[in-house]
């Protein structure tokens, strides 16, 4: 057997997958002006600054001390008042961090969008009241 009858299909189905792939438009992506990405960029480096990423996770990436952080701003859940508040005052787990009023308006704008661009890790969690999480068994 010739080895281009082996290629061939395998290139042209490459071809296919490939145009099906990139052709298909990503479904409800948020639309963000430009200063709002400037703060969402800036939130971002707040989170790196500070090291969130050690003990938090987004999308499922990241620390497994605390919580995950993709979804805090979600209705019902007070996710800026707790991010504020547990920045300040900390935890027994949780340090304090001295963030400014700038800063913190950054990094709320940064778990906004993150919230309205995914969810965190499909697997339920509990939480306990010190913050820590275990898996459900």
């Amino acid at each position: 057997m010739k080895p281009i009858y082996f290629f061939l299909p395998l290139v042209c189905a490459f071809a296919i997958f490939s145009f099906r792939i990139y052709s298909t438009p990503i479904p409800n992506q948020p639309q963000f002006d430009e200063n709002t990405l400037g703060q969402i960029a800036k939130g971002k480096l707040v989170y790196q600054k500070y090291n969130c990423q050690s003990c938090h996770q987004i999308y499922g990436l990241g620390g497994y001390l605390g919580p995950d952080l993709t979804n805090c701003m979600k209705e019902g859940r007070n996710g800026e008042l707790l991010i504020k508040t547990l920045t300040q005052v900390g935890t027994t787990q949780m340090p304090s961090f001295p963030i400014s009023e700038s800063e913190m308006e950054n990094l709320i704008a940064f778990f906004k969008a993150l919230d309205q661009t995914g969810n965190s890790d499909p697997r339920h969690f509990i939480v306990s009241s010190n913050g820590m999480i275990a898996e459900h068994e």
